[in-house]
């Protein structure tokens, strides 16, 4: 198992992206609604997701696993709920979804090379 982001929630994207671009993230991703930042070192990542209505300061946590499928049914055998099942996205990504105890989502995935390199990615050099 490998831990791939959390999604913050934003109120003010470009202000939040600015904030995480001094702070020396790379980012891989950037749309108005979603920004996507490498970690300066290892393969980790972390995203922002604008939320217009406001926020409940809450994240969704992401675990990523080759074997997808059959995770979700060793878990399904514990007694674990999915809220959703494993699902192909349209962001290339095949996603499970559920919720901890507390209520927090949890999202467990398999994206391969498109969570790093989706068609998509963006280079955007970082203030100095």
């Amino acid at each position: 198992m490998n831990l791939n982001q959390v999604s913050l929630p934003v109120s003010d994207m470009q202000a939040a992206t600015a904030f995480y671009l001094r702070l020396g993230f790379t980012q891989i991703v950037d749309t108005p609604h979603y920004a996507r930042f490498m970690c300066p070192q290892g393969d980790a990542t972390f995203s922002l997701s604008l939320e217009a209505g406001g926020h409940s300061g809450s994240a969704v946590i992401y675990f990523e696993h080759e074997a997808l499928d059959e995770w979700v049914a060793e878990l399904q055998d514990k007694c674990i709920e999915f809220d959703q099942l494993p699902t192909d996205q349209r962001y290339l990504w095949r996603e499970a979804v559920l919720r901890d105890p507390a209520g927090n989502k949890i999202k467990l995935y398999w994206a391969g090379e498109n969570r790093l390199n989706p068609p998509w990615r963006v280079t955007i050099k970082g203030e100095t």
